[in-house]
């Protein structure tokens, strides 16, 4: 896969692909691509979190100004230094704001390319046990032949089993799809 932003492909294209890029290969450069990606990480999940946070990234009513000092204020209560704050500061000083979360997106992407993780999207119908959890890992693994980082999503709709998504193939297992294969082959029947 590749690893840099002009041949990373659609995941890291346009404004936040171009941010992403330039956040990784300083990263890179000065050895920190890890403590990055998790500082970013946590302002991820600092979005997800606070409905007031995720309001101030996404709308234009606020200032430039206005972002950047309370931007400023949640990097500092948060703990965020070094690069990632630097970053943020910058997507809030260039009102960018509202493509941080496709920016964090593209960067764990670069990330991922760069250390031969392929991520593999699993739905399931209910929460599984760490034991099995580890048995589809293991099972995406042998695919793969590369390490795998899971995307867990829980969808009550699929009655049972799996659907599984690792690039462009797709497995679906689901007890949804086959009950409606058996309504379909019923109606085509009659």
């Amino acid at each position: 896969m590749a690893q840099n932003g002009s041949e990373a492909g659609p995941l890291v294209a346009g404004v936040a692909g171009r941010y992403a890029s330039a956040l990784f290969e300083l990263a890179r450069d000065e050895r920190q691509v890890d403590s990055v990606a998790e500082n970013l990480d946590r302002f991820g999940a600092l979005l997800k979190e606070s409905a007031d946070l995720s309001r101030l990234v996404r709308s234009p009513v606020f200032t430039g100004e206005e972002q950047v000092a309370a931007i400023g204020a949640v990097l500092e209560k948060a703990g965020i230094q070094g690069l990632a704050a630097n970053f943020i500061r910058l997507a809030a000083a260039n009102r960018r704001l509202f493509a941080l979360p496709d920016m964090i997106r593209a960067f764990r992407t670069l990330v991922r390319e760069s250390k031969g993780i392929v991520r593999a999207e699993v739905r399931v119908a209910e929460k599984p046990s760490d034991a099995v959890l580890e048995e589809i890992r293991a099972s995406l693994r042998d695919v793969a032949k590369s390490e795998i980082e899971v995307d867990l999503q829980v969808d009550p709709s699929l009655i049972g089993g799996l659907v599984v998504k690792m690039g462009s193939r797709m497995v679906d297992a689901s007890l949804r799809t086959k009950l409606n294969g058996i309504r379909l082959a019923m109606r085509e029947a009659r």
